[in-house]
């Protein structure tokens, strides 16, 4: 959502990401995204027509190959519940499990997560966590 809304730390964001070309995105991303649109609009901060265009902007640019696709296989499903199940000291939701198993399973050494537990299990694999 940062690169899309202003947010807090969007401009931080913007600037991190500003030029890469190594930005990895999956449709369970946009999918949540697509839920916090939603969420936007149902509290009325938002305009149907704003969020469709801003879904189609994600959508788009994740086609034009501006960020990287990565697919949630049979095995990266495998390797999110390796992860719930060893992870036992790092609390996971199961989209956050596909999330880090994503992020494994495309060998990235990041994972850029605003949410504490994300942020903390990825870590715990050894991933470099933005913001710090």
């Amino acid at each position: 959502m940062k690169l899309y809304l202003p947010e807090s730390g969007s401009d931080e964001f913007n600037d991190l990401v500003e030029g890469r070309d190594d930005i990895l995105v999956s449709d369970l991303a946009v999918t949540e995204i697509v839920s916090a649109l939603a969420r936007r609009l149902r509290q009325r901060s938002l305009t149907r027509e704003a969020a469709r265009r801003l879904q189609h902007s994600i959508l788009g640019r994740l086609d034009a190959g501006v960020y990287h696709r990565v697919e949630l296989t049979p095995d990266v499903h495998r390797r999110a519940e390796h992860l719930l199940l060893s992870l036992s000291e790092t609390p996971l939701r199961s989209a956050d499990a596909l999330h880090l198993a994503l992020a494994t399973s495309a060998r990235a050494a990041s994972l850029a997560s605003f949410d504490a537990r994300l942020a903390a299990a990825a870590r715990a694999v050894s991933l470099a966590v933005y913001p710090a």
